[in-house]
Formats: C-alpha cells, sequence, structure tokens
C-alpha cells in the first residue's frame, strides 16, 4: 500500500465513518478517488488532512476543496442513487465531482473559472470519470439546458441558494449545500415536493471555504 493509499484509508476510517454516515456508497467512493490528484502538487502531502485546502487563487477569489468529513456527509445527505442525473456546482479541480460520479449515473460539473475547468477535465479524464462531464458558466446559474437534476451538489458554502438552481430541480430532486454567514454554518437540505413546491431544513453544522458569487446583495439602511 502506498502512502496516499494508506492516507486515503485513514482518512475514511478516522474522519468519515466516524461522522455518521449511513450510506457505505459514499465511503467506498471516498476510497477510490485519489484526493491528492485534486490538489497542487506542493500540498499533495497534506491531501488527507482534516481541513479545507486551498487550490487555487482566481479572479473571484481564494477556491479550496471542502474537508472530507463535510463532502461525506452532504454527499450521504443527498442520497445519491446509481440512476441519478447530479449537478455539481462549483466544481474546482473536480475532486467531489469524482466521488459523486462514482454514486450517480451523470455528472455535470459546473465550474466558473476556466483554468480550475481545465484542470478538472485533464484530471477526471485521467482517472477514467467518463460519467463527469465538465462545464464553464455562472455557478448561480446553473446548467439549465442539462437539466432537471434528481441532485445538486454545492461545493463550497454560500450565503443564498437563488432560485436559478432550486429551478433546476427535477421531481424530488435534492439540493445540498452550506449556508454560511459570519464563518458559521449549517448544512441544508433542499427538497422538491410532490406539489412542485420547496422546503428545506438544517442538518448539521459546518464551516467550509465560500464559494464566489452567492453573496447576498445589501440594501440601502437609513
Amino acid at each position: 500500500m502506498s502512502d496516499f493509499q494508506a492516507a486515503r484509508h485513514n482518512m475514511v476510517e478516522s474522519q468519515v465513518r466516524p461522522s455518521g454516515i449511513v450510506d457505505q456508497a459514499v465511503m467506498v467512493a471516498m476510497s477510490a478517488i485519489p484526493r491528492e490528484q485534486f490538489v497542487p502538487s506542493d500540498k499533495r502531502s497534506i491531501a488527507y488532512h482534516d481541513r479545507g485546502l486551498e487550490i487555487a487563487r482566481t479572479e473571484e477569489g481564494v477556491r479550496s476543496l471542502m474537508e472530507p468529513r463535510v463532502i461525506g456527509k452532504l454527499a450521504d445527505l443527498a442520497q445519491i442513487e446509481k440512476s441519478h442525473v447530479a449537478l455539481v456546482v462549483g466544481a474546482g479541480t473536480g475532486y467531489s465531482s469524482a466521488v459523486i460520479g462514482q454514486l450517480a449515473d451523470t455528472v455535470v460539473a459546473l465550474e466558473a473559472d476556466e483554468a480550475l475547468a481545465a484542470h478538472a477535465t485533464e484530471t477526471l479524464s485521467a482517472l477514467g470519470a467518463d460519467n463527469v462531464a465538465v462545464v464553464t458558466g455562472p455557478l448561480s446559474e446553473g446548467v439549465g439546458a442539462q437539466g432537471p437534476y434528481d441532485i445538486i451538489f454545492i461545493d463550497g458554502a454560500v450565503e443564498d441558494v437563488p432560485d436559478s438552481l432550486l429551478a433546476q430541480l427535477g421531481p424530488n430532486g435534492r439540493l445540498v449545500t452550506i449556508l454560511q454567514k459570519d464563518h458559521a454554518g449549517k448544512a441544508m437540505l433542499f427538497m422538491r415536493c410532490a406539489d412542485g413546491s420547496i422546503s428545506s431544513r438544517e442538518e448539521f453544522d459546518a464551516s467550509v471555504p465560500e464559494l464566489p458569487g452567492f453573496k447576498i446583495e445589501k440594501g440601502f439602511v437609513f
């Protein structure tokens, strides 16, 4: 077993499994994906630490990988099935998309930064993740042309989930994300109900790096 394989095993056993994940397929998926290949080469030695990890500085701001525990718990919360079509918003270098690709039938990985999207495409191709397609565009707009989606996974913290993304949920669709203000975050589950409405509920505490483009516009106060 290589050092990275050992680190990946330890990540799953010491970070992901004890976090209360129900779906064993999530842990199998995270055991299969080499997280070190989705981070800059000078940070591969810490790829499996239990914290977020900066992967790039873009025009919009710093981009990071969420910590493994949070990715696993969000994937578990989404209840991804092999028949599902999923949208990952803020795909970055593609790690979460690769994990979800192990669980779903098809994944659309949306990334706003062209350099990150190119990195994701190259890495996913090298790993044989043929069911993951990387698309470049504004994160808050989603990819309506490929929807509706069974699962929408927002790969980072946001202040608000725009209606433009919720509208892309199909029947019984589920959107998972971290809603976060002032570094205090809650994992949220949004669901498309049978009557077409959207319900939501809080699930667990988590503070993770923010995604650009989801700030709530502040109005004037007199």
